[in-house]
């Protein structure tokens, strides 16, 4: 009988730091899936606003977005060239009115999470890589809306 109790007592303390575990371990993606919302938003905010210096943050080194637009063959943009087009205000045109964005994680695992972007012209995959401690947007499939 003391067996018995001995065991159950054991499970129990194993089943309450399993537990605990899993608390700390759900905490740290949501502050992760927090900083991956931070980066989109900055990049959007900075294409928004024409900062260039803004946007050269949240891109990764190997940055590299693929536009999908109808029937118009696929573009890619690399990192300079978005920092170049931010430069020289190519989001800045846009009516105050139409600078909205909806950010979603879609998934944060390790170094890498997934987000989505909605705007009211276009919507971007995303997948981000963490170095150095700072999120970066490595890739963006963008489909541009008619």
């Amino acid at each position: 009988m003391k067996r018995i109790v001995l065991g159950v007592g054991l499970s129990l303390l194993l089943f309450g730091i399993s537990i605990s575990t899993n608390a700390q371990d759900n905490k740290a993606p949501g502050d992760e899936a927090t900083a991956v919302r931070v980066t989109v938003t900055n990049y959007i905010e900075a294409y928004y606003t024409g900062d260039s210096a803004r946007m050269e943050q949240t891109l990764h080194p190997h940055y590299l977005k693929h536009k999908i637009h109808g029937d118009i063959p696929m573009r890619e943009q690399t990192g300079q060239e978005m920092v170049q087009a931010v430069r020289s205000g190519e989001g800045t045109h846009m009516a105050q009115a139409q600078r909205t964005e909806k950010v979603t994680v879609l998934d944060v695992a390790g170094n890498i999470a997934s987000a989505k972007l909605v705007t009211p012209g276009w919507v971007d995959y995303m997948t981000l890589s963490k170095i150095n401690g700072e999120w970066k947007i490595l890739s963006v499939v963008q489909r541009i809306d008619d």
